[in-house]
């Protein structure tokens, strides 16, 4: 019979809530497996049946306010997406408890669902992954939001730049869990959970490709964990890379260093959204251009110069919507 994990992180996930708030929960008496209560270390595995009774009022948290500019790409009474710039943590948690962007939507002045450990937050990027985010102002719409999004309902699409060249579109399907080692890491093992990643060219340069890659699931670091997996690693991702410039060799070599060197951060950007508005059931749709920061990387990958004053390096690619 195959297991899945832990009862308190697949509520976590599943529901997302933060681990702090799912371990009060079924603390409490909350989460029910089987009509009976668990501890939070209980292994869950197949037809394990699940309750989880939420408190009707719970005490909301105070977040210092972090005054930081936020890029809005759309925003009604119920949510907003946000175009989140690299380098800033999305939510809360140890070494980041007031420079987040949660910290920065108090600041705005931002309703946000009253989620305890990550108001608001429907799904994560990686702190220096850039690109569009989902929060939810509401707590209807965050649980409404996290089925969609547990159900595959949400449409995520990625643009990255990678080393080497993917030979034709692939579906990586291959399970994610935390490294046996290095608990900050993430790998592909068989005892991880069912990730699934579609990735397509959309440009071939000399040592690079540019590629759109769209989730079929939503693990931490599934993009840069599966995309190493393959051999074509996140151009200037500092964990995952496969050694960088130093994977390439012969007359690309020299091409490859120059990439690497004008590369900020990972060359990764979560560029579309597409999702049900909780209330109306309306098809919202959103995009972001591949980032500033990272025009350099993608000049220098094509060795197109030009690159570095357009607005609108995607479409020039004709990158797929």
């Amino acid at each position: 019979m195959p297991t899945t994990e832990r009862l308190d992180r697949f509520l976590a996930d599943q529901l997302a809530l933060s681990r702090t708030l799912v371990g009060r929960l079924i603390g409490d008496g909350g989460v029910l497996v089987n009509d009976a209560q668990a501890r939070a270390s209980r292994t869950l595995v197949y037809r394990d049946e699940v309750e989880v009774r939420l408190p009707d009022d719970p005490t909301p948290r105070a977040f210092k306010p972090f005054h930081h500019p936020v890029s809005v790409v759309y925003e009604d009474d119920w949510l907003l997406v946000l175009d989140k710039p690299a380098g800033l943590v999305v939510h809360p948690a140890p070494g980041h408890w007031d420079d987040t962007l949660v910290n920065a939507l108090v600041a705005r002045g931002t309703a946000l669902s009253r989620e305890t450990g990550r108001p608001g937050i429907v799904h994560r990027l990686d702190k220096d992954t850039s690109g569009l985010i989902i929060v939810a102002k509401t707590d209807d719409a965050h649980r409404r939001l996290a089925r969609e999004l547990s159900a595959r309902r949400v449409r995520r699409v990625y643009a990255a730049l990678v080393w080497g060249h993917v030979k034709g579109p692939i579906d990586i399907d291959a399970p994610i869990a935390r490294h046996p080692r290095d608990r900050k890491r993430m790998a592909v093992l068989a005892t991880g959970r069912p990730a699934v990643t579609h990735v397509e060219p959309v440009a071939r340069f000399d040592a690079t490709d540019l590629v759109r890659v769209t989730l079929a699931s939503g693990r931490t670091h599934q993009i840069r964990v599966h995309l190493a997996s393959t051999g074509h690693p996140v151009v200037g991702d500092p964990v995952y890379h496969g050694g960088g410039a130093r994977r390439v060799s012969g007359q690309q070599r020299s091409h490859a260093d120059s990439i690497q060197r004008v590369t900020s951060r990972q060359a990764l950007h979560a560029t579309l959204l597409e999702f049900r508005h909780p209330a109306s059931g309306d098809v919202v749709t959103c995009r972001s251009e591949w980032p500033s920061d990272l025009r350099s990387a993608l000049a220098a990958a094509a060795e197109d110069p030009g690159l570095l004053d357009r607005p609108n390096p995607l479409e020039y690619f004709d990158f797929p919507p």
